[in-house]
């Protein structure tokens, strides 16, 4: 039997060999499967887990490694991955870390092209009523791409044999790899603060990757939000980039940029030569029309014998004022005449004669109002005369005044005509013709019979 002592490992020190023996014998691999549980934290790395029909592994992916996909990652999406299998100490499961994944099936650029082109065109980035017109003859033709490419030489090939005489600025920008998009979008802006009149910007043909940075999406919103046309020359004929689709107008190949951003020249000069021959036409019709209606105006009676055609309106003129001066006296006799009859008739119906009789017979009316209100009251006092006598002599004040009184039981104050409503101890209130005295009932004494 062993005497040795066995080795006790901690679950850290267990957990920590797990790790370095998968970091050691596994490493580095390649593995496919789908996207679950798919989750970015604030900090922008993503955690999900990749499995198949019979297992699942852990997965995260960093946020500068996640920044770098061309694809966007969600649940259900078959994905290849490679990356570091090791061990969250922390909770002691396995998983891979990964550096790379990319679509199972179509490419990641392509997926992403698509994903990206849906997007902006919900957003209406492509809509045609956002596309700005080219100018005519621009001043200052302003160009974003790499100054050491095909492309350049052969935009300015075309402008210089089209319109030698143009300005030109040339903003150099890296047109491939992974810096190439800010590069692009910095020229944009740049050119634009310096007020060219339209911007050609692109590059020569190349694959997908080649092409990419003029799909990045942040091309494609500087692009949008220029106030400046933008031409897109971005590969050969038969290459769409998303740049294509936000322009302002999209070239096939650079030199179609550069034929589309210039007129010809002689093209130019030919249309000025007909216009100049065309006014030139123009003009010399309009005064051979003046001249023959100076000679039809020069040879009319008018300019032969112009004194008579004076002194007929002079004549004229005075016949027309012995006419008004006639008119005016004959209207101005009548209407003194109706102005008479008008003052004579507004004194007979004065308003103040009107006025004055009817104040007199007012007058009369309140004299009479006066006079039989005066009447009326006279017969009425001899008529309320007797009356008074006759109501004094029936008023019981006047029979109080004889020595009487009237007495009332208390305190409901009932009149009392008979002893018999009273008994002793009751209290009455007792009224003579002046004042009145409140007592006790002492004694009642029955009426006496004859």
């Amino acid at each position: 039997m062993s005497t040795q002592k066995p080795e006790i490992l901690t679950v850290s020190q267990l957990t920590r060999r797990v790790k370095e023996l998968l970091e050691t014998e596994i490493s580095y691999i390649w593995v496919a499967g789908e996207i679950s549980n798919w989750r970015v934290s604030p900090a922008g790395h993503a955690y999900f887990t990749l499995k198949d029909k019979d297992s699942q592994i852990d997965a995260v992916i960093f946020r500068g490694k996640l920044m770098r996909l061309k694809f966007g990652p969600e649940n259900g999406l078959e994905v290849v991955a490679f990356g570091l299998v090791t061990v969250y100490e922390k909770r002691g499961s396995y998983q891979i870390i990964c550096d790379e994944m990319h679509p199972k099936g179509m490419g990641a650029l392509q997926l992403a092209f698509e994903k990206l082109k849906k997007k902006l065109a919900e957003e209406g980035l492509f809509e045609p009523e956002h596309k700005k017109p080219l100018p005519l003859l621009p001043r200052r033709i302003g160009i974003v791409t790499s100054p050491t490419g095909a492309a350049i030489r052969d935009i300015l090939h075309v402008i210089n044999r089209r319109f030698a005489n143009v300005h030109i600025l040339i903003h150099p920008a890296r047109v491939q790899g992974e810096e190439a998009a800010e590069e692009i979008v910095e020229g944009i802006r740049a050119l634009e603060e310096l007020g060219v009149d339209v911007m050609i910007v692109g590059r020569g043909g190349g694959s997908l990757e080649d092409l990419w940075p003029f799909n990045e999406e942040i091309v494609v919103r500087a692009i949008y939000a220029a106030k400046t046309p933008i031409i897109s020359a971005v590969g050969h004929e038969i290459d769409f980039t998303l740049a294509d689709f936000v322009a302002d107008v999209r070239a096939p190949t650079p030199s179609a940029a550069a034929e589309l951003v210039v007129q010809e020249q002689e093209a130019l000069v030919q249309s000025v030569r007909q216009f100049q021959k065309r006014l030139a036409q123009g003009l010399a019709g309009h005064v051979a029309r003046v001249r023959s209606r100076l000679a039809l105006a020069q040879s009319s009676y008018v300019f032969r014998r112009p004194e008579e055609l004076v002194r007929e309106r002079r004549q004229r003129v005075d016949e027309l004022r012995m006419r008004m001066e006639s008119q005016l006296r004959d209207t101005t006799s009548l209407a003194r005449r109706r102005l008479d009859h008008a003052l004579r008739s507004i004194a007979l119906l004065s308003p103040m004669a009107r006025v004055r009789r009817a104040v007199g017979e007012l007058q009369a009316l309140y004299r009479r109002l006066v006079q039989g209100g005066i009447a009326n009251a006279t017969r009425a006092r001899g008529r309320l005369a007797p009356l008074l006598v006759q109501l004094d002599a029936l008023s019981p004040l006047a029979v109080l005044a004889r020595g009487y009184a009237l007495a009332w039981k208390l305190p409901e104050r009932a009149l009392v005509r008979d002893a018999r409503q009273l008994a002793a101890g009751d209290s009455v209130e007792i009224r003579f013709e002046r004042g009145s005295v409140t007592a006790a009932v002492k004694q009642v004494k029955e009426p006496s019979d004859g």
